[in-house]
């Protein structure tokens, strides 16, 4: 056999033999596999066929006389499936073809079969000679997406069954495997689910290692995979030091402090996210070097330049596709504005509605002179018209598209509490007036100057103390997240905010209506008047249009919190710790690591692509809402006060909001308090359907509390988790207990809801329900004017002007219209809630006839909740011009479809 070029380090113990060897340990004549062979159960993956022949003969002269335990080998067949890319570059394809007649000549891929039972004579696992994978040159013209490639072995009949299977790849590239299947066992098909990039020799001399689909906890480990189980979790853990390359699979966690460049300059450095100044979860660490003036902020990789995640956290080619056209898309939509904007500055606000509604109707609308002048200038202003007329116009929001004028209205304002984009911050209002938990001292009085004669008089008759005892008052409060930050925003160039609180009725049709508005300042002096401002429904045309700009406030308010805390934090941030963890900690035999697999895939990469193009400075979040500079402070303020992982799952959350009581005659074992609350209605079927198929899944595996306590994988993933992956908050007393299965199905269940239904109900609806920037405006670039002043006056002489003026710039509209286009939408590889592609995911069939059943559960709610938005009962979400509530439906097309429920977060 051709030797073999050792590269970097060298191999461990285990490999030692295999890499440098390559002979079988046992002699004998080959005889290929007797018996009935079982088909492995729940799968279609696909198989070699092999002919089945028994033959007999006597032992070789040279070996008479001494004994013959095993005289029987076994011929089996690995079926591999490479995937290709769909797309390369010449350079690429110049690879592959050497690569391909390399391979004739030796420089395969070889493939080596470990079974789980250990040699009793040399007291290591049984391990296979080395095979090539061939087909490689015959193949390298396929066009294929998949190309399968096969290799034969001959092992010996008391072999045992394949629990492993090493790939070492010696061609230039590296190479997707999808998928293994070694067929010719006595015992059936053995199933090794891969989905990974193999590196080649020249980068890792390591062979990978694959296990089947067979799970195993960590005490039930057969003999002959013990080692290879904890030399791929240390591999996975790295030491901790040194850059990260882009090949790396290493997960390791630092703080977010690569979100500033201060070689830049003061205002483009950052604080450090994550210690004790600032709390933060933790990211996964690169290994960058430091910048050249702050020893403590990372150097940043620059999009679109590659920023590290382990090899496999990569997108696929579809995925990136559907990046790559929402960039193209991107491009187009903000390069006319900006060029509009600096040819002739005056056109950089709308002048009136008409010029919102063009930009779905007929794109950047110009004017004949200015068209002239453009083209004057800039002759290749015309070719872009001509050839992306469509790329130029934005498409519809759903929430226009139906009654382009509901959001004027102020039952509509209120319903998107319940059903919007953000239907996670409304709560009962539970003692009057509302109060604050801010020092006084610094913040003043702490009592909102809400009073009974603001609102009495939309209380259908009640007094204030009738409607609060019977859960009639509910509210938005947006004081005490925005107050400390309001005098560094402010005092940013266009960006305008208050501290809010919204106050609603619930009336007796079951819907909310808005009865009073409270917008704060810091207090400039002791009994400041403009410091807190009460609005009310108007009476009049002039309080019309106040009452407008304080709901525009509320509503950028409500974006900000929406994007910083309760999207990006609780449901990115607040996760990665946690996949990072089950990476270092769990072996992918581990039951509890193939249940949690699909709700963690691509998170790492779109985090990272956060980090360089969303929440950096300047980035799209910086410049898009109203927060500006301190968007991400921010975030970690809410991190340090608000985030709880034990109120994370549903049910907690309501009844910390007083939304629902607890109640076990209901069938989620909580009673909602306004019945016709979309988003926790539907949430509610989901988070039950999840409830379910997790207790089902640790049932099957853990019987008892002392399995639970004695799983040091499972024990070692929480606790790094928290210890390491929430190091700021590690101490608090609330964090759950890992001691039963009870708890460990409820971790479980809080977690796959966060990444799944919970983000889901976050991100899908950003365009179709945020599209539209007067209805829910990201920032706001003027204060409600107070009567005797200036601003007050320009108010009542041009109402429409003065509105639109208050809200982002056109440039800001449509950068940030291009961007939540794009976080909108389902790519054509996104795998829903429910489903499992890989059929052979696991071989268990407790765990598959589980997974079956959660599926089912899931098609029952999306049928329950299409059922819902047809009812003329649920007012929340159906009637004339309300759009049904579809972010919970778990199924969804690609595109931008306002619904559907991916198994991860995965834009």
């Amino acid at each position: 056999m051709a030797s073999i070029e050792l590269v970097g380090r060298p191999p461990s113990s285990f490999f030692a033999g295999t890499m440098l060897r390559g002979g079988s340990e046992r002699g004998g004549l080959c005889f290929a596999s007797a018996g009935r062979r079982r088909p492995a159960m729940g799968t279609t993956a696909p198989v070699g066929a092999l002919a089945e022949r028994v033959m007999v003969a006597p032992a070789p002269a040279e070996r008479a006389g001494r004994p013959e335990a095993h005289p029987q080998c076994v011929a089996a067949r690995a079926v591999v499936t490479v995937r290709r890319r769909r797309k390369e570059d010449a350079m690429h394809r110049v690879v592959e073809q050497f690569d391909a007649f390399a391979d004739k000549l030796g420089r395969s891929v070889l493939l080596q079969l470990v079974s789980t039972e250990m040699d009793p004579r040399k007291g290591t696992p049984k391990k296979s000679k080395l095979s090539r994978l061939v087909g490689w040159l015959e193949k390298k013209d396929v066009k294929a997406e998949r190309v399968v490639y096969t290799a034969e072995f001959a092992v010996d009949a008391d072999f045992g069954h394949p629990g492993a299977i090493t790939v070492l790849n010696r061609h230039q590239r590296e190479l997707h495997i999808e998928s293994i299947v070694v067929e010719g066992f006595p015992s059936g098909p053995a199933h090794f689910t891969c989905n990974s990039w193999v590196q080649p020799t020249r980068v890792s001399s390591y062979p990978r290692v694959f296990f089947s689909n067979k799970p195993y906890l960590p005490s039930e480990t057969p003999p002959g995979l013990r080692e290879l189980r904890l030399r791929e979790l240390a591999d996975l853990r790295g030491d901790g030091t040194g850059q990260r390359r882009i090949t790396d699979r290493v997960y390791d966690y630092d703080v977010y402090n690569d979100l500033g460049n201060p070689d830049n300059g003061a205002t483009s450095a950052r604080p450090v996210l994550g210690g004790e100044q600032m709390p933060y979860p933790r990211r996964m660490r690169t290994g960058r070097p430091s910048t050249a003036t702050d020893a403590q902020a990372e150097s940043r990789v620059e999009y679109p330049e590659p920023i590290y995640v382990s090899r496999d956290e990569e997108f696929e080619e579809g995925k990136n596709e559907m990046l790559s056209e929402g960039a193209l898309k991107a491009l187009l939509h903000n390069f006319m504005p900006l060029l509009v904007s600096s040819v002739s500055p005056d056109i950089c606000d709308f002048a009136g509605f008409h010029d919102v509604d063009n930009l779905f109707k007929e794109g950047l609308r110009l004017k004949q002179a200015l068209h002239d002048q453009l083209i004057q200038k800039i002759p290749f202003v015309r070719k872009i018209q001509e050839n992306s007329e469509g790329l130029l116009r934005y498409d519809t929001p759903d929430i226009i598209k139906k009654d382009k004028f509901a959001w004027l209205r102020d039952d509509e304002f209120a319903r998107q509490t319940l059903a919007g984009i953000n239907p996670v911050n409304i709560e009962r209002l539970q003692a009057f007036p509302p109060v604050s938990k801010l020092d006084p001292a610094v913040y003043g009085s702490p009592e909102s100057t809400i009073r009974e004669e603001h609102i009495i008089g939309n209380l259908d008759g009640m007094s204030v103390q009738q409607a609060l005892e019977g859960n009639r008052l509910y509210m938005l409060d947006y004081h005490d997240i925005f107050l400390p930050f309001l005098d560094r925003i402010n005092a940013q160039d266009g960006r305008k905010a208050y501290g809010t609180r919204s106050l609603f009725f619930l009336t007796a049709a079951g819907t909310l209506k808005p009865i009073a508005i409270e917008l704060c300042l810091p207090p400039i002096t002791d009994g400041c008047k403009r410091a807190k401002r009460v609005f009310t429904p108007p009476a009049d045309a002039t309080s019309n249009w106040l009452w407008q700009l304080a709901k525009a406030h509320v509503c950028s308010n409500d974006a900000g919190v929406h994007q910083l805390i309760n999207h990006w934090l609780r449901t990115h941030a607040c996760m990665e710790p946690f996949i990072i963890a089950a990476h270092r900690q769990m072996s992918a035999m581990h039951p509890i690591f193939k249940l949690l697999k699909p709700h963690m895939r691509y998170t790492l990469k779109i985090n990272a692509l956060a980090r360089q193009i969303l929440i950096n400075g300047d980035g799209v979040i910086e410049s898009g809402f109203t927060p500006g500079n301190v968007c991400m402070e921010m975030s970690a303020f809410a991190y340090r006060e608000l985030w709880r992982l034990d109120q994370e799952g549903l049910p907690a959350d309501l009844i910390r909001r007083g939304m629902a009581v607890e109640d076990s005659s209901q069938p989620h074992g909580v009673r909602l308090l306004i019945e016709d609350y979309p988003y926790a209605a539907d949430g509610l079927l989901l988070w039950s359907a999840i409830e379910r198929w997790c207790g089902a899944y640790v049932a099957a595996y853990y019987p008892s509390d002392e399995a639970v306590q004695a799983d040091y994988e499972l024990q070692s993933w929480y606790t790094e988790a928290v210890e390491n992956g929430h190091p700021d908050k590690s101490g608090a007393p609330w964090w759950p207990r890992l001691s039963t299965p009870g708890d460990l199905a409820s971790l479980l269940k809080t977690l796959v809801w966060l990444c799944s239904a919970q983000h889901a109900a976050l991100n899908f609806g950003q365009y179709p329900l945020g599209g539209y920037i007067p209805n829910r405006p990201p920032l706001m670039r003027r204060l409600v004017p107070v009567e005797g002043d200036p601003e007050f006056a320009h108010l009542v002489a041009d109402p429409h002007r003065f509105f639109l003026l208050a809200l982002p710039s056109l440039t800001q509209t449509t950068t940030f219209m291009t961007v939540i286009d794009t976080l909108s939408t389902h790519s054509a590889d996104e795998e829903y809630l429910g489903e499992r592609p890989d059929e052979a995911w696991t071989a268990d069939p407790a765990a598959l006839a589980a997974a079956r059943e959660f599926e089912a559960d899931v098609r029952r709610a999306e049928q329950e909740i299409e059922r819902r938005n047809a009812d003329p009962a649920c007012r929340n979400r159906c009637g004339a011009g309300v759009l049904p509530y579809e972010l919970m439906a778990p199924s969804s097309e690609p595109g931008i479809t306002c619904r559907g429920v991916p198994n991860s977060v995965t834009i």
